[in-house]
């Protein structure tokens, strides 16, 4: 059985899932190369994500690959995923803590340092920084910059990845932060050959 924190304290690459952005029967699921892979689906109804989050799941936990859910801690538990990742509005840690168990991951996103410890003091497993770029894909949240992550350095002790309309262009930024992890969706699964450009910055990131 993989040690899911483990394989998360090793991971530099979260690559995020979107109804629009993703096509499933053409990506093999990124076999092997993320380090972690995140389910986000806004537009499908329960059956349908509950179906695939149990596909992706089953695929995923045959590979040293973590898979994570959005948003549902019981989703998370009933497809057997590596564990949920949470906004600021959804449920407490500590509520999804008692639901998922100890063994299970739960990431938090944080667009502040404030947020970020009282993650960490909350028994966080990892972070979400950003949107460290304005994103299309959430066009109401306000871009935070790079100063938060350079707050983080010496105060956050879990992994944390920068998040936010990353890509090939804008990742030195991010590495002059002396951040070393990053989650992306669009600058991977919009391009023509996603599997390249993942692996080209996953190289980039060691």
């Amino acid at each position: 059985m993989k040690s899911k924190k483990a394989l998360l304290k090793k991971s530099q690459l979260y690559l995020i899932l979107n109804r629009d952005s993703s096509s499933l029967k053409d990506l093999d699921f990124f076999q092997g190369q993320p380090g972690i892979v995140q389910l986000r689906d806004k537009l499908a109804d329960a059956k349908q994500i509950f179906n695939l989050a149990l596909k992706l799941s089953k695929f995923y936990r045959k590979t040293n690959t973590l898979f994570i859910v959005n948003n549902d801690p019981i989703l998370a538990l009933l497809s057997l995923a590596d564990g949920v990742h949470l906004g600021q509005e959804d449920l407490a840690l500590k509520a999804a803590r008692c639901i998922l168990g100890k063994d299970k991951l739960i990431g938090i996103s944080c667009s502040n340092l404030k947020q970020a410890l009282k993650a960490q003091n909350d028994g966080a497993d990892y972070l979400g920084i950003g949107p460290i770029y304005k994103s299309p894909l959430k066009p109401r949240s306000k871009a935070i910059g790079l100063k938060v992550l350079r707050q983080l350095k010496k105060r956050i002790k879990i992994p944390y990845f920068a998040i936010g309309n990353i890509n090939e262009n804008n990742l030195t930024e991010i590495l002059a932060t002396q951040a070393r992890r990053i989650a992306v969706s669009r600058a991977v699964l919009k391009t023509t050959h996603p599997k390249l450009t993942l692996k080209l910055l996953m190289e980039r990131l060691k």
